[in-house]
């Protein structure tokens, strides 16, 4: 018989409100049975303190940027001198470097509540673009990496061809380049799905995959039914170069070679025509919002209102991680929005709540992760009500206080297939992260 462990959270997301005293029954990774009315924990249940919701997915990560955290705040610039910064770090990175500094990153996330993490991953092969022996070390680091750390993940296996429009790579970005859009699906086919790991794949942008080889990728991804994600309009520089190149903007380039639909995301989607914007939500393409990083890098606030009122589904990631807080990229979508239209209130607490859970697991192709009911995955994070930035509201307003005060300082608790991954802010695989984290990123120094 398989074993059931009985969790009773003191205060619970159902997806429309925070309901007091419940009990979850997880049987082999999933739950079983939601109990409410449960005043008191059930005799042998795990007790969780404060408000738990759906793990949180952050459908936008590129592990090593965690390196630079600190370094590209020094002095002003823009995305383009923050690149070349990023690819120096990038350089000095090998299977096993890269392992453990993914690893050190993977369990900030678990302690920041984050149970599935979207790895948008280029950085296939050693300086110059050599391949190692086995062509996907790099991405199974990055896999295992995630294993140790105790959470999913969906390595977005990303095709990256060239420097710009009709240009080959440049001397940097040769480790990013299998050469062709056909020997970059070869090597992804080699990667295989597993437990706790999906495969997905990624045009890296317009820019850097060449308009004839985009169908190739969009295939690829189709034939498997697997997430495809793009970076899309991340800048004015490249709408422009893709107007000059191609007569149209880098949306409908993409829609003309079958690379939008349900199951592709644009990261982004920052500099969009009302075109774009009604092509991106006809098709039911995704749009992820990374508001600590494109604030950050100064790239402007994307028209997320707007893409998701035309039917673009919202999620949320990291990026960069400048810093590593989902509930701050929920509250920063919101309040971006404020400062740009100078009113309030565009999402609910319960709508940036599902952006960050529900909606983004789906975007990472874990469609039965996200939600506290029977049958989905027994994934989950619970954030203190009694810090000081969240004591005072009445727990019936758990889900505003969460979003709009809390931050990855307040969680407590991660659960991540029935397993208990960070109890009390203590990560159970790797006992000390800021160290892990300080180590890896300081072998990474030239």
């Amino acid at each position: 018989m398989p074993l059931t462990t009985t969790y009773w959270l003191e205060h619970a997301w159902l997806g429309t409100h925070a309901e007091p005293g419940v009990a979850l029954d997880v049987t082999d990774g999933r739950i079983t049975a939601v109990r409410t009315g449960a005043d008191a924990p059930p005799p042998g249940a795990v007790v969780l303190r404060g408000f738990t919701i759906p793990g949180l997915a952050n459908a936008h990560s590129h592990a090593f940027h965690r390196a630079l955290r600190g370094t590209v705040q020094v002095g002003s610039g823009t995305f383009w001198t923050w690149r070349e910064v990023m690819y120096a770090v990038a350089q000095r990175l090998t299977p096993d470097s890269y392992f453990a500094l993914a690893r050190a990153v993977y369990a900030e996330m678990a302690l920041a509540g984050i149970t599935s993490v979207g790895e948008f991953h280029y950085l296939h092969h050693a300086p110059g673009g050599t391949p190692y022996a086995d062509p996907n070390a790099m991405g199974e680091a990055l896999i295992a990496a995630a294993a140790e750390a105790g959470i999913r993940i969906t390595l977005l296996d990303t095709a990256y061809l060239s420097s710009g429009f009709g240009q080959a790579p440049e001397p940097h970005q040769l480790r990013f380049s299998d050469g062709t859009a056909e020997r970059w699906a070869e090597r992804v086919s080699a990667l295989k799905d597993r437990d706790g790991v999906r495969i997905g794949a990624a045009v890296h942008s317009v820019r850097a995959v060449p308009a004839d080889q985009l169908a190739t990728v969009a295939r690829w991804a189709d034939e498997r039914r697997t997430p495809l994600h793009v970076h899309l309009s991340e800048q004015t520089a490249e709408n422009e170069a893709c107007l000059a190149a191609h007569g149209r903007t880098p949306t409908r380039l993409l829609a003309d070679h079958g690379v939008l639909g349900p199951r592709t995301t644009g990261v982004h989607n920052t500099h969009m025509t009302d075109a774009d914007i009604a092509l991106i939500g006809s098709t039911g393409t995704g749009t992820c919002m990374c508001p600590t990083t494109e604030r950050d890098l100064a790239d402007g606030i994307g028209p997320a209102v707007a893409l998701q009122r035309a039917g673009s589904p919202l999620s949320l990631g990291s990026d960069s991680h400048a810093v590593i807080d989902l509930l701050e990229e929920a509250r920063a979508m919101e309040l971006d929005e404020r400062l740009r239209s100078r009113t309030r209130g565009h999402w609910t607490a319960a709508a940036l709540l599902r952006a960050a859970t529900a909606d983004g697991h789906a975007a990472l192709g874990w469609d039965d992760a996200g939600r506290l009911e029977p049958g989905a995955l027994a994934d989950f994070t619970t954030i203190a009500l009694d810090s000081v930035r969240t004591a005072g509201p009445q727990p019936r307003l758990a889900a505003e206080t969460a979003v709009f005060a809390a931050s990855a300082a307040d969680v407590r608790h991660t659960v991540v297939g029935g397993r208990q991954v960070v109890r009390d802010g203590q990560h159970a695989t790797v006992p000390d992260v800021p160290r892990a984290l300080a180590d890896s990123i300081a072998a990474l120094r030239g």
